[in-house]
This record gives C-alpha cells, sequence and structure tokens, in this order.
C-alpha cells in the first residue's frame, strides 16, 4: 500500500503504533543532517557536461526525491533506440564509512507509508543536491542503453555527467508532446520483448481507503499507461546493467523464483473467489497479462499474484551461477533507484567502472557480500509495515459489520485453518472450517474485528 485516503483521520492511531513496532525512524540524527548539509555542497569535478541534452523526469506528482531522469535518441545508423537514462549521482556525495554512508546502512531503504516517509538520505541530498530536479544543474551517473527492435537491451556506455532537467512531467499529467519522440516507441519494444521471453512481471493497482456512506471502502488505484511506459526505462537499463555485471564476473543481481505449484493452484482458487476466468490450459504469466487494473477483482488478484512469489533476493556474483529474477525472465539487477535503496548506489559504482574500463572499486566489491542480509532485513522490514498498514485498513473498513454474513470463497485448506476471499470486499482472511476444499463457497459471519490489533475473525455459518 503506497497511498491512504482517510479524511476522518482514523486511522492515526494505527499508523503511529505501526511506526512504533517497527521502530520506523522518526528524521535524522543533527551529525546526520550536518554531513548532509556538508555533502550537498560538493561540486561536481569529474563529470562531463550534458546541460544540453533534454533530460525531463516523469514520477508522481508530489515525488521530490527524483532518481531519473531521461532523454531518448535513435542510434546514428539502423533503427535501434537509445535510452540516455540519468541516474542520481549518490556515490558522489555519500563517501565510504562516513556518516550519511553508515546511517544508510543502517536504514536499508526508504520506508514508505500513508502518512509519510522515512527516508534513506536527509532532505538535503534526497530531496535537494542530489534529486534531479529541474531547478538547476545535478550532477548524474549516465547509463547509454541501447533497445534493439526486438527490445533487447545491451549498455552502450556510462559516464558521471551534469545535466539539468527541462521539466518534471507527472504521471497523471503528462502528455505525448512532454515526451521523447521514440517515447512510446521505446516502450513497446521493451513490453514485447518481455512478452518473448514469457515474463509474468505484476504491477498491481494502488490500494485505497476511502470514506464513503458513513464507512470506509478499499479502493484500487490502477497503474497509468504512462507508468507502464516510463517503467520499461528501468526495465531496460536494469536488465543491460545485470548482463554488463555477470560478463566481468561480478555484480549484485535481483532474484526470484517461480511460484510454485502449491501457489498456483492458490491462485486459480483466488481467482475463482473474485469470479475470474482463468482458463485451466493459460500460465500465469499469460493469465495476468490480459489483466485490467481498473476492475476491482482484476485489481484484488493482481495483489495476491505479487504475493505468491514468495519475494525476490539479493544474490552477489557466483562463478558457474546464473541469476534468474523469474518475474522479469531475466538476469536483473537494482540500479536506478540509489535515493531510495543503499544497494542500487554500489551497483552504480561498479557498472561506472566496468563500462570504463576500470577495475570495480574495492568498497563496492566488498559491500557485495554484506547488502544481501542487510537489504534482506530492510526489505522484510518494509513488507511487513506494508502488511500492517493493510491489515489495519481491512480492520477499518469492516469496523461496525460486526454480524454481517459475506460470501466466501475457499483458496487454501491447512491442516489448522481455512483461507478464504471475500466475494463483496477485496479482503483475504481465515476461518475454521471442516470437509472444504479449494474452491468451495462458504457463507461466513463477521464476528469480531480489533482495530488496534489490525484482526478481524470469521465463523462459518454456511
Amino acid at each position: 500500500m503506497r497511498s491512504l485516503i482517510d479524511h476522518t483521520h482514523a486511522l492515526d492511531a494505527g499508523l503511529a503504533a505501526i511506526r512504533r513496532q517497527y521502530k520506523v525512524p522518526e528524521g535524522f540524527s543533527s551529525a546526520v543532517l550536518a554531513a548532509a548539509d556538508e555533502a550537498a555542497r560538493r561540486e561536481p569535478t569529474a563529470h562531463v557536461d550534458r546541460t544540453d541534452w533534454p533530460f525531463v523526469t516523469l514520477d508522481p506528482a508530489g515525488s521530490t526525491d527524483l532518481d531519473q531522469a531521461f532523454t531518448i535518441t535513435r542510434a546514428g545508423a539502423g533503427d535501434d533506440l537509445i535510452l540516455h537514462y540519468a541516474i542520481a549521482d549518490v556515490g558522489w556525495f555519500v563517501q565510504p564509512g562516513d556518516a550519511l554512508d553508515l546511517e544508510a546502512w543502517d536504514r536499508g531503504v526508504t520506508l514508505y507509508l500513508p502518512d509519510g516517509k522515512a527516508a534513506l538520505y536527509p532532505p538535503a541530498l534526497a530531496e535537494g543536491a542530489a534529486s534531479l530536479l529541474p531547478d538547476g544543474p545535478r550532477p548524474a551517473v549516465v547509463f547509454h542503453v541501447r533497445v534493439a527492435t526486438d527490445g533487447a537491451a545491451t549498455l552502450d556506455g556510462a559516464e558521471r555527467a551534469v545535466i539539468h532537467s527541462r521539466a518534471k512531467l507527472a504521471y497523471d499529467s503528462v502528455t505525448a508532446a512532454d515526451l521523447p519522440l521514440e517515447f512510446d516507441e521505446f516502450s513497446r519494444r521493451v513490453q514485447a520483448a518481455e512478452v518473448a521471453r514469457g515474463a509474468g512481471r505484476v504491477d498491481p493497482p494502488e490500494q485505497l481507503v476511502e470514506r464513503a456512506d458513513g464507512g470506509y471502502q478499499l479502493l484500487f488505484r490502477p497503474r497509468l499507461p504512462s507508468e507502464d511506459r516510463n517503467a520499461a526505462m528501468s526495465l531496460a537499463a536494469n536488465i543491460a546493467v545485470a548482463a554488463a555485471m555477470l560478463q566481468a564476473r561480478t555484480g549484485l543481481f535481483r532474484v526470484m523464483a517461480e511460484p510454485d505449484e502449491r501457489a498456483v493452484r492458490r491462485l486459480r482458487h483466488t481467482a475463482r473467489a473474485f469470479g475470474l476466468h482463468w482458463p485451466d490450459e493459460q500460465p500465469l504469466e499469460q493469465y495476468v497479462r490480459t489483466l485490467d487494473g481498473t476492475r476491482p477483482a482484476d485489481g484484488a488478484f493482481m495483489l495476491a499474484v505479487r504475493r505468491a512469489g514468495g519475494g525476490a533476493d539479493y544474490l552477489p556474483f557466483q562463478e558457474g551461477v546464473t541469476p534468474w529474477h523469474a518475474a522479469m525472465a531475466a538476469t536483473y539487477a537494482h540500479a536506478t533507484a540509489p535515493l531510495r535503496r543503499l544497494a542500487d548506489r554500489y551497483v552504480i559504482d561498479a557498472t561506472l567502472a566496468i563500462a570504463n574500463g576500470s577495475q570495480v572499486p574495492d568498497h563496492a566489491t566488498e559491500a557485495f557480500t554484506r547488502l544481501p542480509a542487510t537489504m534482506d532485513k530492510a526489505d522484510s522490514v518494509s513488507s511487513s509495515i506494508d502488511r500492517a498498514v493493510v491489515d489495519l485498513a481491512e480492520a477499518v473498513i469492516l469496523h461496525g459489520r460486526e454480524g454481517e454474513s459475506f460470501t466466501a470463497v475457499v483458496t487454501d485448506d491447512d491442516p489448522d485453518t481455512t483461507r478464504i476471499a471475500l466475494r463483496e470486499v477485496a479482503v483475504l482472511s481465515k476461518v475454521k472450517a471442516h470437509g472444504v476444499r479449494p474452491g468451495d463457497e462458504l457463507r461466513v459471519k463477521l464476528v469480531a474485528v480489533d482495530v488496534d490489533r489490525r484482526a478481524v475473525e470469521f465463523q462459518r455459518v454456511s
């Protein structure tokens, strides 16, 4: 969950409790803030001048921590497209072992809650000197990513550069006239390559909670087409960077296993619970491409698919091992969000060295062995917070409806409990039931809601 609409502030106490439970940082120490102020004054001296290139950014309207800016050109000969992808040069401001670096290792990632974020770096950097805002020149690392007509992406080069973004574009208001002429074609190629690889990437809609008719309702904000097209640039860059690191026999990769057979069976029952038709012969990765996030049932199922994958992990280079990300159907890395993820800073440092024929810095090579544990811990906290916020929202939505009965479908039957999906609202829960099988329809009564514990309790009635 990334957004929450709560006009009556009923969720404030619950969100505060989640922050306390997961020890979400509140601001930065004076020492870290002072280090950020000093780092923000560091002038770029190892950067070429690309301020005449027409870079723009594309993000949610309210974003101020801008990791990426871009422009797209056609190759001098042939039909290839070149993405010039400027990434915030966090490594220029943060030095190994300094106060900013140590604090970032403690945090790992930026944590997002509906009532605000706990950033990886202080605002002087994350929303100032390192952010690719259009209010002045900024240092960046520019990846030059070549995309062929079939969508195959390769890294043509990388350089430190000073850029000047022309515009801060927003997903919900951007027009074709604002973007490079090749933007749509670039996205089309990358998405076609995903289909050809059999990728099963799922980008579910945003979950929202809104006051309505004296209560709350759960809503889904589907991804906008501009978001999907924007994501194609990060996807191409991350695949190209991963290939370059793998060839250089170094790096840090993002890996994910396929949902196992049990998870796929559960998803089929979940799809039935939401009234969706998933043909028996159709693989999951093909079916998810038919979903429309503007429909609540589709959106709820997309969230279920995201949870069923078992999560992604970080893996440093290992001789003889090809790191694989099942959802991307590719060797994949994270390199495009250094203001929000610690690991990206080191991947960028390594890629910059590889692209220019230099030795990967020792601090990056050493970090690759430590980062998986640090990032797994940070991602676990982030996922737990997301789950807690969803549980809180579901409890708030159902509060006051105690005693009501709902139609539910069994999605999984474990020895001790039966997992169910409600048809009327996008809620997944548990109930004690015997003699049922996945796919069976039940009537359940909501017997208790505890908003403080973020818990709901159902009882089978038929």
